[in-house]
């Protein structure tokens, strides 16, 4: 016969211990709020109006933003910009990997070193603003670190980079903006 621990032998004690050891496995695997990878703007703030400067009314440059969290065992980090409410589906404006996982700030109009930027839905490579038919639509930044460093053609697009991060993914974040013409 196989003697079970003590803290086992009472069922409420015992069911008590292991819904704690559960809940602390969880907390730990998802982490708390000062260890969860955060992509941020000093342009903008989340679900915040995307300034003019930022889209195609005005200089149609990206954004600076700003990167924190990123987990030790990151190869690389990649970035998705795009509107899902655009008239016709999602709207890609950005597509960006092979960013080194130590990047901070990806600089106003700028690309971080080594960095490869595909071609977005405007059929052209690099950032292409918020520029709505109509209307005020989200554009989600959505930041990933993987695993592998992404090895893409220049020309891909988001759903070459989406197939190649599947599986390799070790945290993501985003940064929601809107913007409206008037």
């Amino acid at each position: 016969m196989v003697k079970r621990p003590l803290w086992l032998r009472s069922a409420p004690v015992g069911a008590a211990a292991l819904l704690s050891l559960l809940l602390l496995a969880a907390y730990a695997k998802e982490g708390n709020s000062m260890d969860e990878m955060v992509i941020s703007s000093p342009a903008f703030n989340d679900q915040g109006i995307i300034p003019k400067k930022y889209t195609c009314d005005g200089a149609d440059v990206s954004p600076p933003l700003k990167i924190e969290g990123v987990p030790a065992a990151a190869k690389s980090l990649a970035l998705i910009a795009d509107d899902p409410d655009a008239p016709a589906g999602t709207w890609v404006h950005w597509v960006i990997w092979g960013m080194d996982p130590k990047t901070g700030v990806i600089a106003e109009a700028g690309r971080p070193a080594g960095a490869v930027e595909g071609t977005n839905d405007f059929g052209r490579r690099g950032y292409g603003g918020p520029c709505p038919p109509s209307g005020t639509h989200r554009y989600f930044f959505k930041l990933y670190a993987l695993d592998v460093v992404p090895a893409l053609d220049a020309r891909a697009r988001k759903a070459d980079l989406e197939k190649a991060m599947k599986g390799h993914v070790l945290a993501s974040a985003q940064l929601v903006g809107r913007y409206g013409r008037r």
